[in-house]
């Protein structure tokens, strides 16, 4: 196989092997939507779960499940980004994570009564797709560089857009298949597409950009870079910056106490959660002092990665928003009138239907309206604006919780209005935020602040346990009950406020963020 950028010509035209990237990604995501949107569901009524016989508490159980593995999905990325950057390279990486991806689908379809067989499965699926979910993106990346760097934000588009159709066809399907052929079929059938994806990836491979792994240690990497600046002395100054990375690294450790009450996963979360802000505020703080032990680019491209991260950390609301339509929503659903033909959880096909929609008609129709009426919708103002439309989702979500709570039945037509402002909300955010991470990022860390970047969705997914584990308590639901809300309502409204407060904050920071460009330089 091709290892040097003589694969791609800088004639500004569109790379030959994207395509084989994009069918690849159709195929994978059709197989990861098809299970995930249908998990919820099947956790509900499975055998899994029979040890929880109150309804509502199996509900929460099943919520839980799902965050979970989405939690594990989104943090693996850390892995991946690791491994493809340091040892294997992004194509080695996606190859053999694929191959753990497509035994997880198998555990599902085997084992569908078993628990050890079933969790396995999620396991390697979170490990399978958390490790090349990074890569597949910044991939496509690769691909480019300066002199056909305007094609790559069509491609990231189109990149997203093959996302939701093969999503689309998945969140229709697989709920009539698991309610009329049952898990095995329902649960067998986005195995089989993810076999399908791992070869068309396998059949692009003499075509493709690689860029190689950066086998030996940079002296000047980000974590040298940081290491130093909250090392370093300098006469006469304090050492702020190293003590709030020391308190943030004893309050990471000390989050594990939290194990017996809150369990593991949201231990492990907070623990991260807490050491990425105690190191990385600490080191900010005090970067300067890399300066003359590093380059300056070095000192910069590491300054570049830390105020990304703020970005990063303030998209976290919205993603704890946006996963639980494939939980609380659905479940909300299940409570609605509907056809009897009609599965609750088939409504997130609207989400990838209108994401096909909106994509092209923000890029041809919306923003260049914006444009000739003097605005320009730059990343970080699309973002802003993202995070804010989901807010408002969750405030009309909740206002249907609250008619049904009333006694009044609802129709799931109701939710398309909810599921319209959140997808709105989802392009706005990530399909740009996949473009701008990338664009962000120094070249020798590209896969790992990608994973920064799916890592968002880990954090996003905490606060959602965080929330369930907060309804558990006699004390919290007590005083929800004062407010004449029920707990399901109220939690909407919360998540409303969140993002709202997070898309405020997100403007004031977007303001002062300067924006680079870390494409590669055109091969002459």
């Amino acid at each position: 196989m091709s290892s040097n950028a003589e694969a791609i010509v800088s004639t500004g035209r569109m790379p030959r092997q994207i395509p084989y990237i994009i069918g690849n990604e159709g195929c994978e995501r059709f197989s990861f939507y098809g299970m995930r949107n249908i998990l919820v569901q099947f956790l509900i009524t499975s055998t899994l779960l029979q040890h929880i016989l109150a309804g509502s508490e199996r509900e929460l159980a099943a919520k839980d499940l799902m965050h979970t593995f989405m939690i594990g999905v989104y943090f693996f990325p850390l892995l991946g980004g690791y491994l493809a950057d340091r040892f294997f390279g992004k194509y080695n990486t996606i190859l053999w994570f694929s191959l753990v991806y497509c035994a997880g689908h198998a555990c599902l379809a085997l084992f569908e009564d078993s628990r050890t067989g079933f969790f396995t499965g999620l396991g390697l699926i979170a490990l399978g797709a958390g490790g090349i979910k990074p890569l597949v993106a910044s991939f496509v990346g690769d691909q480019f560089d300066k002199s056909n760097k305007h094609l790559a934000k069509v491609v990231f588009d189109g990149f997203y857009w093959i996302i939701n159709f093969g999503s689309l066809f998945a969140s229709l399907l697989m709920p009539l298949f698991l309610k009329n052929f049952g898990p095995s079929v329902a649960f067998g059938i986005p195995g089989l597409l993810m076999f399908v994806a791992t070869v068309v990836f396998w059949l692009g491979r003499k075509q493709y950009v690689m860029v190689p792994p950066a086998t030996v240690e940079d002296p000047h990497s980000f974590s040298r870079v940081v290491r130093t600046a909250l090392t370093a002395q300098r006469p006469g100054e304090g050492r702020t910056g190293l003590w709030i990375a020391m308190f943030g690294v004893l309050l990471a450790a000390g989050s594990f106490a939290l194990v017996p009450s809150l369990g593991f996963v949201i231990a492990f979360c907070i623990a991260l959660v807490v050491l990425l802000a105690g190191v990385g505020g600490g080191a900010y703080l005090q970067l300067e002092r890399a300066r003359g032990v590093h380059p300056d680019m070095a000192v910069d491209g590491a300054r570049s990665v830390l105020r990304v991260l703020v970005i990063f950390a303030l998209c976290t609301p919205f993603f704890s928003l946006f996963d639980q339509k494939a939980s609380t929503w659905v479940i909300q659903g299940n409570a609605m009138t509907k056809p009897e033909w009609f599965v609750s959880s088939q409504m997130q096909a609207l989400n990838p239907a209108l994401v096909m929609i909106l994509i092209p008609f923000n890029n041809l129709v919306l923003y260049p309206m914006l444009r000739r009426l003097g605005w320009e919708p730059t990343a970080l103002r699309r973002m802003t604006a993202g995070i804010a439309f989901s807010g408002l989702a969750w405030i009309v979500i909740g206002g249907i919780q609250v008619v049904m709570d009333g006694g009044d039945p609802m129709s799931i037509v109701w939710q398309v209005l909810p599921y319209a402002l959140l997808t709105f909300g989802e392009v706005l955010v990530s399909a740009t935020g996949l473009e701008f991470a990338y664009s962000q990022a120094p070249q020798a860390m590209k896969g790992v602040v990608m994973s920064f970047w799916n890592l968002t969705t880990t954090i996003g997914n905490l606060w959602v346990l965080l929330a369930n584990a907060a309804v558990r308590n006699e004390a919290v639901t007590s005083n929800i009950a004062t407010t004449g809300f029920s707990v399901t309502a109220f939690q909407m409204f919360f998540f409303a406020a969140f993002a709202l407060v997070a898309a405020l904050v997100f403007w004031l920071y977007a303001r002062r963020y300067t924006v680079v460009d870390n494409y590669r330089a055109a091969v002459a």
